[in-house]
């Protein structure tokens, strides 16, 4: 059966950002003392990974961009973090990373892993192997739309999160905390059940992070706040503790703090742990 969760009363959350090899830091986790894990690791792409960002500046001098009342601005590139998205067996990679941190889950924790088509599939089998199949509770897609159309094939706009409960039997889902979502056809439903709208199914619509956008760090592959968030609503209860082993600009962090859990977060990217304590300041 599933478990509705537990309430904790107010919470007071707390970021706790660790920066080395994960595979020497999930060792020292206390024993069962994370409620779900989230991680978004690298795509084993074959790219170096950057995602620019821009600055937009007034120009008395007349900028190449038109603004509100005729303003003219620049636009100047920023320096933003890289790194090489390549490995020779990343399935081993990533298995000796799940590995590690499960003695730190809870007997009913969730892990969330986030991935693209090039791997998912490599992975989920492996997974299976690891965990069990009876544990592979969905495959959710996060669908998007953004960038350049291919025309010698249907362009990739999506990714998956494939969702493993460590005992199927008893896990966090809270149903009554999900956000709901528009119906695509209200005309074919009550008025009552159009305004209150539906709950989300394993397909998740939802923008990618916006290029010029508060919740912007700058950090290549960061995922929408949105997207985390929700996982963290459904699948932990106030004052967890969370865990990202691979966790980049520590979306992961932000939406556990919002939600009123707690975090810790791994990274080895000095320009990543960087990008997490500026945007996790208030909670670190």
């Amino acid at each position: 059966m599933n478990k509705a969760g537990r309430e904790n009363g107010t919470v007071t959350p707390h970021v706790k950002i660790l920066h080395g090899d994960n595979l020497d830091l999930l060792p020292k986790l206390a024993p069962k003392s994370v409620r779900l894990a989230y991680i978004d690791p690298p795509f084993n792409t074959g790219k170096r990974q950057a995602r620019d960002r821009m600055k937009v500046v007034r120009s008395d001098a007349g900028g190449t961009r038109a603004g509100f009342g005729g303003a003219r601005y620049d636009v100047e590139k920023v320096e933003s973090a890289t790194y090489e998205d390549t490995f020779d067996d990343f399935i081993g990679f990533l298995m000796a990373r799940v590995e590690a941190a499960l003695p730190a889950l809870t007997d009913d924790a969730s892990l969330f892993v986030h991935l693209d088509y090039r791997e998912v599939h490599y992975a989920k089998v492996a997974l299976d192997r690891l965990l069990g199949r009876a544990s592979f509770m969905n495959e959710i897609i996060w669908a998007y739309d953004y960038g350049a159309r291919s025309r010698s094939r249907w362009p990739a706009k999506h990714d998956s999160i494939l969702w493993y409960a460590l005992d199927p039997d008893r896990y966090v889902f809270r149903f009554d905390d999900m956000d709901r979502i528009p119906y695509m056809a209200p005309g074919l439903v009550t008025k009552e059940k159009a305004e209150r709208g539906k709950t989300p199914t394993d397909v998740w619509w939802h923008t990618i992070v916006p290029t010029n956008g508060r919740e912007k760090t700058g950090y290549p592959t960061q995922k929408p706040l949105g997207i985390v968030r929700r996982i963290v609503r459904i699948h932990s209860d106030p004052g967890d503790t969370l865990l990202d082993f691979f966790a980049g600009s520590g979306t992961l962090g932000e939406a556990a703090a919002l939600e009123a859990r707690n975090a810790v977060l791994m990274d080895k990217s000095e320009e990543a742990v960087s990008v997490m304590k500026k945007r996790l300041q208030r909670w670190i």
